[in-house]
Formats: C-alpha cells, sequence, structure tokens
C-alpha cells in the first residue's frame, strides 16, 4: 500500500512538473508571440481601462492570441503595474512582451501644442479648440467661464498663460493643458519679480505683466526688448502717454482690418494709450520670459523716442528733433505700413505718482497710420476723421 503511495505520488509530481514546464512554455510562447500588425498603428488605452479589458478587446481586434494566459501572467507577474492612459505605438514585428515593456515604461505617445509669444487669449482658444488629441471640456464657454472652470475665477485671461510648447498624450484636458500654462506663467513673473532692478513704476506684479506685453507687442528683437521698456518706463515716470499701436489695435478688437485711422488713435477705448496716461488695464497678449524680464530690467538710458528702420530694428532718440531725423531718414526705405512709435509729445513736469490713473484727452494724440510696432510725425494738415493716419514719424 505504501509503495502504490509512493507510486501515485511521484506521478502526481512528474504530471504536475509536465503541466508547469508545459505552462511556462506556454506562457513564454505566447509572450514571444508577436502583434498581428501589418504596419504601425496606435493602441488607444482610455481612462480606467484595467488590462484584462485591454487583453480580451485586443483579442477581439486580432492582434493577439491566447488572453487568458495573458492575464494570467499579469496577474502573478506585475499585479499593481499601473497601465497609463494613452496611446502606444504598435508596429510589425513588435511582440507581446514589447507591449508590455512600454506598457511598464508608460512609453505613450506624446502630442505638442506651441502657444506663440503676443497671441491673444481667443489665439489660444482657436488653438486649442483645433487640436484633435485634446479632450475638449471648454467648447462654447465664454471666457470668464473659462476661468472659473480653472479655479481662478474673476482673473481676466489676456496675458496670463506662458508661452510655450506644451507635450501630452490623448486624453489630457483643453482644461489641464491651460491650468499647466497658467502655472507656469505664475512662476516665470514670480522669478522674475523677485530679481527685479529697483525703483521701478509698477505697483505689483500685475502691472509689470502688463508692461512686458506691451514690450513683446512692440518688437521681435530680442536685444531691443530692454530699450524698448526702457522709454515706456521713462516715459511713465515722466507722465507722458505711451502711445503705443498695439493699444489702439488691443482697443479695437474685432474691428481692427489692418489699419488704423485719426479716429481710432482718438477713440477713448480703456487701452488706447493715445487717450490715456499710464499703463492698459491689462495685458495686451501672451509673453515671453525674455520681455517679462526687460519689463522688470529697462535699459538704462535717455531716449524716448523710437522708429523702426524696416527691417525689424529700431533707431532711438533723445528728443522729438532727432527722431524726426531718423523718421525722415527711414520714410524713404517704409513699406505701406510703415510704423514708429511712441509718438510725439513735450515731456510734462514729473507727476507725484509713478502711475496716474488714465485721463482721456482726445486732442493730444498724434495722427498715425497701421501696424503695431513704431511711431511718425506731426502731421502738417490733419486728415479727416475716418481717413488712415498719415505718416507722422514720433
Amino acid at each position: 500500500m505504501r509503495r502504490k503511495f509512493l507510486l501515485l505520488l511521484e506521478m502526481g509530481l512528474i504530471l504536475a512538473g509536465l503541466a508547469l514546464g508545459w505552462s511556462a512554455w506556454k506562457i513564454n510562447s505566447v509572450l514571444e508571440q508577436p502583434l498581428h500588425v501589418t504596419q504601425e498603428r496606435l493602441l488607444d488605452v482610455p481612462n480606467g481601462t484595467n488590462p484584462n479589458r485591454m487583453f480580451y478587446s485586443m483579442e477581439r481586434e486580432g492582434l493577439l492570441d491566447d488572453a487568458v494566459w495573458l492575464r494570467l501572467y499579469w496577474r502573478f507577474n506585475m499585479a499593481g503595474t499601473p497601465l497609463k492612459t494613452g496611446e502606444y505605438r504598435l508596429t510589425p514585428g513588435m511582440t507581446v512582451e514589447d507591449l508590455f515593456d512600454a506598457w511598464r515604461r508608460a512609453d505613450v505617445v506624446q502630442y505638442n501644442l506651441t502657444l506663440v509669444e503676443g497671441w491673444t487669449f481667443r489665439q489660444v482658444r482657436s488653438a486649442i479648440a483645433k487640436h484633435e488629441k485634446l479632450k475638449h471640456t471648454l467648447d462654447g464657454l465664454s471666457d470668464a467661464e473659462v476661468m472659473d472652470q480653472l479655479g481662478h475665477t474673476g482673473v481676466f485671461p489676456e496675458g496670463r498663460f506662458f508661452p510655450d510648447t506644451y507635450r501630452f498624450v490623448r486624453g489630457m484636458s483643453d482644461a489641464e493643458l491651460l491650468q499647466q500654462a497658467y502655472m507656469r506663467l505664475d512662476d516665470v513673473l514670480a522669478k522674475e519679480w523677485a530679481e527685479r532692478t529697483t525703483d521701478l513704476p509698477y505697483r505689483d506684479p500685475y502691472q509689470a505683466l502688463i508692461m512686458a506685453s506691451l514690450v513683446e507687442k512692440e518688437t521681435g528683437i530680442p536685444q531691443e526688448r530692454g530699450q524698448i521698456a526702457g522709454v515706456f518706463v521713462r516715459r511713465l515716470r515722466l507722465g507722458m502717454m505711451l502711445q503705443t499701436d498695439p493699444t489702439v489695435i488691443y482697443g479695437m478688437g474685432e474691428r481692427y482690418n489692418g489699419r488704423i485711422t485719426r479716429a481710432d488713435l482718438r477713440e477713448p477705448t480703456p487701452y488706447n494709450t493715445y487717450t490715456m496716461t499710464g499703463l492698459p488695464p491689462t495685458p495686451i497678449a501672451m509673453v515671453g520670459r525674455e520681455a517679462i524680464h526687460a519689463a522688470l530690467n529697462p535699459s538704462d538710458g535717455t531716449s524716448l523716442y523710437f522708429v523702426a528702420r524696416g527691417d525689424g530694428s529700431h533707431v532711438f532718440s533723445d528728443d522729438l528733433d532727432d527722431h524726426n531725423s531718423a523718421v525722415r531718414e527711414f520714410q524713404l526705405k517704409r513699406r505701406a505700413d510703415y510704423r514708429s512709435s511712441p509718438g510725439p509729445q513735450a515731456a510734462p513736469e514729473p507727476l507725484p505718482e509713478p502711475l496716474p490713473e488714465a485721463q482721456p484727452e482726445p486732442d493730444e494724440p498724434s495722427p498715425q497710420e497701421s501696424a503695431p510696432a513704431s511711431e511718425p510725425e506731426p502731421a502738417s494738415e490733419p486728415a479727416p476723421a475716418d481717413a488712415p493716419a498719415p505718416d507722422e514719424q514720433h
């Protein structure tokens, strides 16, 4: 009896060993099986999907075989391994084991969306709405409602997002991307504010951000940003109007068609720096780190005017006579959209407050004509109120 028991036990062990060996061979062969793909494709792992569901789904699609064995393997060897949501790239010759390795490394396909310096919030929303890989949760909402969704109720959105290239995976929401850009702007602004130069005419970082948006829109030449900021800061200290075209354009909104008339320059919108002293109430565009740095570290100097050369750079002048001379020189080569700014005006006595409240002065601005970033000279005769402003170089 004892011998019979031992014989049965031995046979059982042999069978168990054979079964284990066969199971190991089977699992190994299942892991080494190539996926049934003949060309590159993407495998979407939706949010909340577990590995078991993916195995059976892939088997139904004909991408692999023996899902039940893969389920057992995952349960005993990879339990607790998270399956990151997103898209995974499948290529011909790729095995199930290669796919598992991609899942372990969370090697999801990433997409890029670039938010550009100088863009308005309307342009930002348009770019986000067009990206099909983002999950769209903000479509149809007003700007104020978008800020509510982001948890920043009452914050005006213009200029509050940092221009950069953002990487994301499929399924990330538009709100999540905007929140990243918002936090990045806050971080950059705080760091630059902490390292700012002394004696600046800003009450808080937000006013520095407003100034940075003017600098961003006035020049695309990195080395000139500090000089442009210097001109604007000196004008603020002297109580002079900033007289910069981008503020007029922003205040016009969708009415702007590429040209600025005398009437536009005289229209006292909240943003028109030809009819108000001090800064506009909000930024007028997104700004990069360089523009923020320039606004908080303006170049020293005495210039109060600048005129575009026509190649993107500017000539800076200390007084109106020198400025008008520069204008006359570069007008000879100017394009139809040639501009120079800010506008000419005599410097009044310094005001007691560094940033006086905006006071409309409809008769003050000198007429100008079209594109953002430069400035003209007094017109000899006034044009009709609806005529394009002549090339008066400031």
